[in-house]
């Protein structure tokens, strides 16, 4: 029998009454309740779990001692495979949120054919893996009822369909929507946002009007007393071909935003560039950490530069055309080292749900896991374009992590007389004095390079002791 020892369950993981996901001396489990026995024996020994494993559409996990369970009752105790990083629907890029769709539609047609279906569909199922989406839930599945309807459908197209639809033919940053609307967005809103020539569109129009009309009138219907409705497993098969072919269908071009080609048009030449490159690998290699967190990463080329200093990156930009794109590169090279997201440093992902702790908060995330943060080009577009004071940058950087690179660009830079091109220039502090004065509060300065060709000069920093 396992000594039992101190358990905490996730705040995330309470909505499901077959079971629950907690943490045991810093390893994750998630425990079967007996109430759901049933259904896990005949999903176990049906051999869906291993083809889906197989796929890559479900993590894996192991069958570990019951004794281990949280709380009683308990079925069964299994330890799914780690998760390096937790990311929500409303951090992902379009490309993301599309591909975590249409592997959840897979992962039904597979079940399907087994005599199973997802019990759920919700996007929070899904997390991205070694850079490609994957259903985390593993009591995301029960043995089909013959006839029965498609218990997810309203919620697939809350928190897939609505969003994409949205983001691709209204505008990307409808995207937002999903962190105020946590539970999917409601399907009437979508409808009345969308442009009215989607109401004859064969996807669009059932899954989204049809469907919003279908839930109103059955919101006033307080009769009771109907016939449950039925659904053949050809027609099941139907509407999620369907479903397939409308997601698949939604496209949107990365381009338009406002800093969609800032990679591109830099004030680096060739030579500065290489210079800039040899500079960041030298200090990401001298401090010798293994996670690195990106921020303002654009389309990732710095990221990169980490991930070949052997460092898992997490990539972070506040333009979705910049992130959209970063993260098809990386599917078409099949990297697996980064995972880009949409993030915005000045108003970054809350913690939200229940209790404020059922979604953890981007600043927690970053805190947790990061041993060094990468501030490339960043630093004059929080300081001139959001008016953060330099001081308060810097006491961010060191609470996030021990570690940071940071590119200081200054006045003089092509790319800040951009910024201040519009604007009164209000911000004496910024100087290079001003940055050091700032900074040594909070950081030792390791080592401070000047790159060659630019007029910007790169800082490693170290966070002061008792920070």
């Amino acid at each position: 029998m396992a000594e039992a020892t101190a358990t905490t369950r996730d705040a995330g993981s309470f909505r499901d009454p077959a079971g629950f996901v907690f943490r045991r001396e810093g390893v994750v489990y998630r425990q079967i309740d007996a109430s759901f026995a049933d259904e896990w024996e005949a999903y176990r020994s049906s051999g869906l779990y291993d083809r889906l494993v197989a796929a890559g559409i479900v993590i894996a996990h192991e069958e570990v001692d019951p004794a281990l369970a949280a709380e009683p009752p308990a079925h069964r105790v299994i330890r799914p495979e780690p998760l390096e990083l937790i990311s929500y629907p409303y951090e992902w890029s379009f490309g993301q949120l599309q591909d975590a769709a249409l592997l959840t539609l897979r992962a039904q047609a597979l079940a399907a054919e087994a005599d199973f279906t997802l019990r759920d569909a919700s996007a929070y199922n899904v997390q991205f893996v070694r850079g490609r989406p994957v259903i985390i839930d593993s009591l995301s599945f029960e043995r089909a009822v013959p006839d029965r309807p498609w218990a997810p459908y309203r919620q697939f197209c809350e928190h897939f369909l609505a969003p994409l639809a949205l983001m691709a033919r209204v505008d990307i940053r409808l995207g937002r929507l999903q962190r105020t609307h946590l539970d999917g967005i409601p399907l009437d809103l979508a409808a009345r946002l969308l442009p009215g020539r989607t109401r004859l569109s064969m996807g669009l129009g059932p899954h989204v009007h049809l469907h919003a009309r279908a839930q109103r009138r059955h919101a006033d219907d307080n009769a009771g007393g109907g016939t449950e409705a039925t659904m053949s497993a050809r027609r099941l098969a139907t509407l999620i071909e369907s479903l397939r072919d409308t997601v698949s269908s939604l496209s949107w071009e990365p381009s338009g935003t406002a800093w969609a080609d800032y990679a591109d048009s830099t004030s680096y030449d060739d030579a500065a560039t290489a210079a800039k490159v040899r500079a960041v690998r030298g200090m990401l290699e001298a401090i010798g950490g293994r996670r690195a967190w990106d921020l303002g990463a654009n389309t990732g080329r710095y990221s990169g530069v980490a991930a070949e200093a052997g460092y898992r990156v997490v990539a972070l930009d506040v333009d979705p055309a910049a992130v959209e794109r970063g993260y098809q590169a990386l599917k078409a090279d099949g990297r697996v080292d980064i995972t880009p997201l949409l993030a915005d440093l000045t108003d970054p992902s809350p913690p939200a749900g229940w209790g404020s702790a059922e979604r953890l908060g981007l600043l927690e995330r970053i805190e947790a896991d990061a041993e060094v943060v990468l501030a490339l080009a960043l630093i004059h577009h929080l300081a001139i374009g959001a008016n953060v004071p330099l001081p308060m940058i810097a006491a961010l950087f060191a609470r996030l992590a021990p570690h940071a690179v940071v590119e200081f660009v200054p006045k003089d830079d092509a790319m800040t007389q951009r910024l201040l091109g519009a604007r009164r220039d209000v911000f004496d502090d910024y100087t290079i004095e001003g940055f050091r004065a700032a900074f040594e509060g909070s950081f030792e300065i390791v080592t401070d390079v000047p790159i060659e060709g630019s007029v910007r000069t790169l800082f490693h920093l170290r966070r002061r002791q008792g920070r």
